[in-house]
């Protein structure tokens, strides 16, 4: 393979599973990113892994999409549950932070690596990413084959390969989480609109 800083997405996802399969798993939220990700991986190694984190609040688009993606590939996504405790009622605080970093960790547990669909041009905090990294403080790598894509990037192979994609993207949501807390907007601005924040904590 060339150097990392030259080799294509499909390369990354090939070294991913090289080097780390079968205790690889891709991180998956069911946009426009994952579609190409789990396509790519699916066509390298049919068995590997993929999880979600499910906080309960999702929008009933993205458990659509879910089980187009299922079906498409005859996969089964793992669910790591972030839902609140004992029947606790939804909020920001509760979910979206120490729930979800729990959520990740127990889905990294006993692997080496995972597979992440972030890239540069989401957001300022995304945008020294590197396509391989090691995360010391999990002691996981972390590989991100989409970091250099544009959005156009992105789109041209979900059309090129008709992938199922989350819909909401059609209707200005360029960055989709929880229903609670997202709105339309460029980049990841919808997500926790009116709030501080940027990231959940699973990137940071």
């Amino acid at each position: 393979m060339r150097g990392l800083v030259d080799a294509t997405a499909e390369e990354v996802v090939a070294l991913a599973v090289e080097r780390h399969h079968p205790n690889l798993v891709l991180a998956c939220s069911f946009q426009k990113e994952e579609s190409v990700l789990i396509d790519m991986l699916m066509s390298i190694e049919p068995s590997a892994r993929v999880f979600t984190i499910d906080t309960g609040v999702l929008f009933p688009e993205t458990y659509e999409t879910w089980r187009k993606i299922e079906d498409r590939y005859g996969l089964h996504v793992e669910v790591m549950d972030a839902t609140p405790p004992n029947g606790t009622p939804w909020s920001a605080s509760n979910c979206c932070g120490q729930r979800k970093v729990d959520a990740l960790d127990r889905a990294l547990a006993g692997t080496d690596a995972w597979i992440t669909g972030i890239r540069h041009e989401q957001s300022v905090t995304r945008a020294d990413a590197e396509k391989v990294e090691f995360q010391s403080e999990r002691g996981v790598w972390k590989f991100n084959p989409l970091v250099d894509w544009s959005e156009a990037d992105i789109w041209r192979y979900v059309h090129k390969h008709d992938l199922p994609y989350h819909p909401l993207h059609d209707q200005g949501y360029a960055s989709i989480g929880c229903a609670p807390c997202t709105l339309p907007g460029n980049g990841r601005e919808g997500r926790w609109a009116g709030q501080e924040k940027t990231e959940c904590g699973l990137h940071v």
